[in-house]
């Protein structure tokens, strides 16, 4: 795994520290997926994701928020809580893994989509499924303008995603942005991705991957135009 990336990103062993725990986060179309799977396979780390395909209230959900948030809110939440506890089953002290998500951004979602009385609910159950859960050693947040994410959203072409409208991702990017000017739970990589793409400017990923192969991480942002 060292000579892997050692040699791709022209790193010198004394300027690096690699996180055994990378999580990467961000609202929907930001390419939170595509970064994860590009890092494991950089790294050579195990790969965790959440697979929202296997949600089987999520295409309705789209149709008709009212009634099938609390469904999908909570199908999320337990899918998200299960792969966590596998985590942390493991040896998590010898494993590398990156993610495509923190269980903390759950309520996120829930908060934008359930009427009161759900959320009470949700957040009741919230409260006491998330105890003694593993840590990422780093979260990544892609951020994006809302017309982008639309943007990729349309261009991906998934069909359950098709009703998905832009009000909606406006709610979800504003809320993605006050939740991140507040966490503090671990150290955090705040990434701009405007004006790179890190899906297919394989030069754009890579500097990326340096920068956080090669700084301290406590609450950096990385914004390359500046």
């Amino acid at each position: 795994m060292e000579q892997t990336f050692l040699t791709k990103f022209n790193l010198e062993t004394a300027s690096i520290c690699v996180p055994n725990y990378i999580a990467v986060e961000g609202a929907i179309g930001v390419g939170k997926t595509t970064l994860t799977e590009k890092l494991a396979s950089s790294l050579n780390y195990d790969v965790i994701l959440e697979e929202p395909d296997e949600n089987p209230f999520l295409e309705r959900f789209y149709r008709d928020k009212k009634n099938h948030a609390l469904s999908v809110q909570l199908h999320f939440l337990f899918q998200r809580l299960k792969k966590l506890q596998n985590l942390r089953q493991g040896d998590i002290f010898q494993s590398v893994r990156v993610s495509d998500f923190i269980i903390e951004k759950d309520p996120i979602f829930a908060k934008i989509t359930l009427d009161d009385h759900e959320y009470s609910l949700y957040n009741t159950v919230y409260e006491n499924v998330i105890t003694d859960l593993p840590k990422p050693d780093v979260v990544i947040y892609l951020q994006a303008p809302t017309s982008a994410l639309m943007q990729r959203v349309k261009l991906r072409g998934r069909s359950m995603e098709k009703d998905i409208d832009e009000n909606y991702l406006i709610q979800l990017n504003d809320a993605y942005t006050h939740f991140f000017y507040h966490y503090t739970e671990t150290p955090l990589l705040i990434v701009n991705t405007s004006t790179i793409n890190l899906a297919k400017n394989e030069r754009d990923y890579e500097d990326l991957v340096r920068y956080l192969l090669t700084k301290k991480i406590s609450r950096n942002y990385y914004n390359p135009t500046l």
